[in-house]
């Protein structure tokens, strides 16, 4: 037995490789979603209407055929079920053949390079609309499921993108073939077929992943806000990845959970405050800088962080005196976690200590004193900031 992973492309034989067509052609079965299979009733085979993995292998291991067809859309390459397929068919001999993927195909009709497109699923899971397009200058999206390209124009509009130029594709490669084109704001309350793309088009995107923002780029109030050259240095110390769930517990005016969000591109922030102005201004925050990936957490932090995903890293720039229940919960949710703690006072900086102590962590510290310039009449002064201890676990 042999099985063929093939990928059809749209879905109809025009789009589909030589090589495709051949595999299919000599396939004693062909198995794959009933969407993929109608442009095939025609042929004098065996068809089998499955897409969960595990059914389509319980079915090759007992179906007795020579050769298999298991048909894919698009490419097996991207975002594709055929990697877990394989995986699965342990004891079987399997072939990907190549399709055309749905943005190659795309881009194409709108005689746009795809090279540089940084590319997102949304089929049947959520992701990072916003943050995506304000880090790119072209997001692909591959939508389905929950999520349609209303949504996502509804979301840039939201965080202040609704100028961004998007290309939404219905139907690609059949003969009801659509392709809208408008800005988001345009587009809110656009209708789009289940099998549609998008392409959102950012020309102001970010060219390097901001650290150290000024001070005065935030929305402030009355909050404290920990400032550019601590929160450069407590960011950089917490080593950041990608697809990381952060913890800022006492956000405050949401400088760090911002600073946190473009690092963690494809990630999650979780920013506690027990503050309503707090919690507000994060808010704000989060949209006037795009990070639609903060999830904004009213209440004690104590209590809320019992009640979130496991972190990769925490920062706490603010306890409310429970330090020590705090750092415990992250402790037991995560024995390996990135955590920095911020002290203004030798009391808390003699309390965290006593607490990573109790914990086995042991603590990197560093005190930084900023001083800034101003100027008085012609002189320029000397204006210093109160020292910040940051405790970090080694």
């Amino acid at each position: 037995m042999k099985v063929y992973i093939v990928g059809i492309g749209m879905g109809s034989e025009k789009n589909m490789t030589a090589e495709a067509v051949e595999a299919v052609e000599k396939a004693d079965v062909l198995i794959g979603a009933k969407r993929m299979l109608e442009p095939f009733r025609h042929m004098e085979k065996q068809f089998f209407e499955e897409y969960k993995s595990a059914e389509i292998v319980r079915y090759i291991e007992t179906c007795g055929c020579k050769n298999v067809a298991v048909l894919m859309s698009g490419d097996c390459g991207f975002f594709s079920g055929a990697k877990k397929l394989s995986e699965l068919l342990t004891n079987v001999e399997t072939e990907f053949i190549s399709g055309i993927s749905s943005p190659v195909y795309f881009l194409s009709k709108l005689k746009k390079d795809w090279s540089d497109c940084h590319f997102v699923s949304l089929h049947g899971k959520s992701g990072n609309v916003v943050r995506s397009v304000c880090s790119h200058e072209k997001t692909f999206f591959l939508l389905g499921g929950d999520v349609a390209a209303a949504d996502i124009c509804k979301k840039l509009y939201k965080y202040g993108k609704g100028d961004i130029l998007v290309y939404i594709g219905e139907n690609l490669g059949y003969e009801n073939e659509k392709i809208t084109i408008g800005k988001a704001h345009e587009l809110i309350g656009y209708c789009a077929d289940g099998l549609s793309v998008m392409l959102a088009e950012n020309p102001d995107f970010e060219r390097f992943i901001p650290c150290g923002i000024d001070d005065e780029s935030f929305v402030r109030g009355k909050v404290p806000m920990t400032k550019k050259e601590i929160r450069a240095n407590v960011v950089a110390g917490l080593k950041i990845g990608k697809n990381d769930v952060c913890w800022d517990i006492g956000c405050g005016t949401g400088s760090v959970s911002v600073e946190m969000a473009v690092q963690c591109e494809k990630g999650t922030v979780y920013a506690i405050d027990k503050n309503p102005e707090a919690i507000g201004l994060t808010i704000e925050n989060s949209r006037k800088f795009g990070c639609d990936n903060i999830i904004v957490v009213e209440g004690d932090a104590a209590e809320k962080v019992e009640e979130l995903p496991v972190p990769d890293c925490v920062f706490v720039g603010g306890s409310g005196g429970e330090m020590e229940r705090i750092i415990g919960a992250v402790i037991t949710k995560n024995s390996n976690i990135r955590l920095t703690v911020t002290a203004v006072s030798l009391e808390t900086l003699s309390e965290c200590i006593r607490i990573f102590d109790k914990y086995g962590l042991v603590p990197d510290i560093t005190q930084l004193a900023v001083t800034r310039t101003r100027k008085i009449g012609g002189h320029t002064m000397m204006s210093a900031e109160n020292p910040i201890f940051i405790i970090k676990r080694k």
